[in-house]
């Protein structure tokens, strides 16, 4: 009688939960019984190990085997516990020595043909792995830089199971044959969802990525743009069509901060388990973008799909942009799915076949035109639409959902004075950028040993006690929520807006000047503020 055990890791979301893979070898009729919740795919994987080991040249126990995944009662999925269970069967026939593999967390799908393949979700397996107290893990080859990101972790990257016996077994590592150098890798496919589309989420390159001082004009829009980015705020953009609310939005990605280790460890997981992540590179570091179509559903907004939720347009844009364009036209129980996240942080999706906490904390962009014709709010342009039309278009946005976004702001028509640059050249995105940094900087500076980094994140109630603002700054404000105009939700963002404005400008705390200006961003009434940009004479 033979016995071994070694480790894998179950993913649910982007959480994992260390499984103990053990083997027992006993007299009888040769057969393979897997037990502890497998699902379709890793029942099959019987096949895939019996195949694999002896196409390794190692011998297949004629035996009856059991192969146990403990804890049983956590459901199991995916083909990337395949090298977990080949090692515990390698170990119980005494191939390798079990004490070796006793203390391992490996990872991986195998073929028939014993090659390594590689398997969605290594990074956040591996920080579970870790948390868990583990410090040796066995990963595919072609995702080895991705386990080596979590710190503390000693990581062997194999790519067929040859090699991993000859490890372990202290024997001569097996050459890679030379047959199969310059062909394209197929094993690549298992890093990726077919449909997903790779690089689903990520910002351009900061190289080709789009300019602000491409946007013609539009001050007002510019300076909500740089408060968003500086504090976190969510955003609105109204106007008719042309007049450049695709054009802010899609620059946003580029006057955000880069991303901090914690953050990218945070992203990666996540396209890691979407399996969006590109190959080769195993660490996001700047800020996603996502921007899905108007007809995207429920599900694929705040995850879902067969079996357990898959990562959804929120999820993907955690610690980045969603930009949601033409956004009345979203369906309204898609876009009233989006107010829990913007709350928490994060969403808790819930199926037959389990929950998953995903994480969605992200800087939500609407961009919107004023009717559905858009000509409603320009002169002489022949808007058709009727009263009641345009009523019902704009109620698609829900007021709970507005109540959401700190900043709306009116997107006018290009002037031909801007268009054709008589107006002067806005400033590029590399200038309004730095004032972001250092605007972070100081609310970083201001929110040390708190649980929140930047000003969207703070409650009013620490805003109204702990972090006051300058006497008499908040009259104005007092007087819209004696007149109905804000409510109390609506007075803490505009809090918070007038915070994030007092660090664009470098001051200890906000004025009656910030507060104005933060309520004209809010509301869209004039308080007689000159809105200053920066822009380049």
């Amino acid at each position: 009688m033979g016995f071994a055990r070694t480790c894998s890791v179950a993913l649910v979301g982007v959480e994992g939960v260390v499984v103990e893979v053990q083997a027992d070898l006993e007299p009888g009729v040769a057969a393979f019984t897997l037990v502890g919740l497998p699902d379709k795919s890793l029942s099959e994987s019987r096949d895939r190990v019996r195949a694999a080991i002896v196409n390794s040249e190692a011998e297949w126990p004629q035996k009856k085997l059991t192969v146990g995944l403990s804890p049983a009662s956590v459901p199991k999925s995916g083909s990337g516990f395949d090298l977990a269970v080949a090692a515990a069967v390698l170990g119980a026939a005494e191939r390798i020595d079990p004490r070796t593999i006793a203390d391992l967390v490996l990872i991986g799908e195998l073929g028939l043909d014993g090659r390594v393949r590689p398997v969605r979700g290594v990074l956040p397996a591996v920080l579970a792995a870790a948390e868990a107290g583990y410090r040796q893990v066995v990963v595919p080859e072609r995702t080895a830089g991705e386990a080596a990101l979590v710190p503390g972790v000693s990581v062997l990257g194999v790519r067929t199971l040859r090699q991993l016996i000859a490890v372990l077994a202290d024997e001569p590592v097996p050459e890679e044959d030379p047959d199969d150098e310059g062909r394209p890798d197929a094993m690549l496919a298992g890093l990726l969802v077919p449909g997903a589309g790779v690089g689903t989420g990520l910002a351009p390159d900061p190289a080709d990525a789009p300019d602000l001082a491409d946007v013609a004009g539009q001050r007002t829009a510019r300076l909500a743009l740089e408060t968003a980015a500086a504090g976190g705020h969510h955003l609105l953009l109204s106007g008719p069509p042309g007049a450049g609310k695709t054009m802010l939005a899609e620059r946003l990605t580029g006057v955000l901060p880069p991303l901090t280790r914690q953050e990218s460890l945070e992203v990666t997981a996540v396209h890691s388990v979407a399996g969006i992540l590109p190959p080769g590179e195993p660490l996001v570091r700047r800020a996603p973008y996502c921007a899905p179509h108007h007809s995207a559903t429920m599900q694929s907004l705040v995850g879902g799909g067969n079996g357990l939720p898959r990562p959804g347009a929120v999820s993907l844009a955690h610690r980045g942009v969603l930009f949601l364009d033409e956004v009345p036209e979203f369906s309204g129980k898609a876009l009233d799915a989006l107010r829990q996240p913007l709350e928490s942080g994060h969403v808790v999706v819930a199926r037959s076949a389990g929950v998953v906490r995903l994480p969605a904390r992200f800087l939500m962009v609407l961009a919107a035109n004023p009717c559905p014709c858009g000509r409603h709010t320009l002169q002489g342009a022949g808007c058709e639409c009727p009263p009641s039309v345009i009523r019902r278009y704009q109620a698609r946005l829900s007021g709970p959902l507005l109540d959401r976004v700190d900043l709306r702001v009116q997107v006018a028509p290009v002037g031909r004075a801007d268009l054709m640059g008589r107006g002067g050249r806005g400033e590029p995105t590399a200038a309004v950028a730095a004032r972001v940094r250092e605007a972070r900087a100081r609310a970083a500076a201001r929110l040390d040993a708190t649980p929140w980094t930047v000003n969207s994140e703070v409650p009013g109630h620490e805003l109204r006690t702990r972090w006051r603002v300058a006497p008499g700054a908040l009259d104005a404000a007092e007087r819209d929520v004696e007149r109905g105009l804000l409510t109390a939700r609506g007075l803490d963002r505009v809090l918070r807006v007038a915070w994030t404005l007092a660090d664009l400008a470098g001051r200890d705390r906000p004025e009656a000047e910030d507060v104005a200006l933060a309520l004209e961003l809010r509301t869209g009434i004039a308080r007689g503020v000159p809105v200053q940009t920066g822009a380049a004479p």
